[in-house]
């Protein structure tokens, strides 16, 4: 104090704080988890699955499921469904893989390929228009189609395609890419999930810089 008086006895100061307030949470990222984890609650919901088991997966109230099934606050405007459309969204509020998760599990059901797409190493790189002649074909049978060839390609869901040691891998969507190759598309919007650092910069190298974001639909 006897310092500051020596500049300024008598005058009336302001000290600021040295930085903004941040909301509870903010600084840790544990709000961003938290909205994160309620969206993908509300998103499972929608398709079915019940409160009882929301409650256990999660380990949860039931009446804790129920707040935050029936709470909009923080949901960033965001509605899951099968298509480019919602997948371009959740890619452009940050939230690709949790498109992902949704989509494998709620919508092709095929949870134990889940830990495939969704693991703490593993990177995702998309929505971006990808040139198909690049996907492996060994060891792919032709699965019924199940996609309207005359379908709006923002009414169908982007390719989930893997990267791995300089291979690109259609694992889940075999249906839909079959379709794709019979209406001879060159180019298709698609993600790319990437197997660790590794073939993160193996990627980058080659890839990165030439394929185009579908960032609107």
């Amino acid at each position: 104090m006897k310092e500051i008086q020596k500049y300024a006895a008598g005058k009336l100061l302001y000290i600021p704080s040295g930085e903004e307030k941040k909301a509870w949470g903010e600084t840790s990222g544990y709000r961003d988890q938290l909205q994160r984890r309620n969206l993908m609650i509300r998103n499972k919901y929608a398709h079915g699955v019940t409160v009882s088991e929301l409650a256990d997966e999660y380990l949860l109230s039931l009446d804790s499921i129920k707040k935050i099934i029936y709470s909009k606050k923080n949901d960033r405007n965001l509605t899951y469904f099968p298509a480019l459309q919602s997948a371009v969204q959740y890619a452009n509020a940050g939230m690709l893989e949790e498109w992902i998760q949704c989509y494998v599990l709620l919508t092709r059901k095929v949870a134990p390929i889940l830990n495939d797409f969704i693991k703490e190493e593993h990177l995702y790189f998309g929505v971006v228009k990808f040139p198909l002649r690049l996907i492996q074909r060994d060891g792919i049978e032709i699965e019924e189609n199940h996609v309207d060839e005359d379908n709006d390609v923002a009414a169908t869901p982007p390719l989930l395609i893997q990267y791995e040691e300089g291979k690109f891998y259609c694992i889940v969507q075999k249906d839909l890419l079959a379709a794709l190759n019979r209406r001879k598309v060159n180019a298709y919007p698609t993600i790319i999930v990437l197997k660790g650092n590794a073939d993160y910069k193996r990627f980058m190298k080659n890839y990165g810089n030439i394929l185009f974001f579908v960032d609107k639909v």
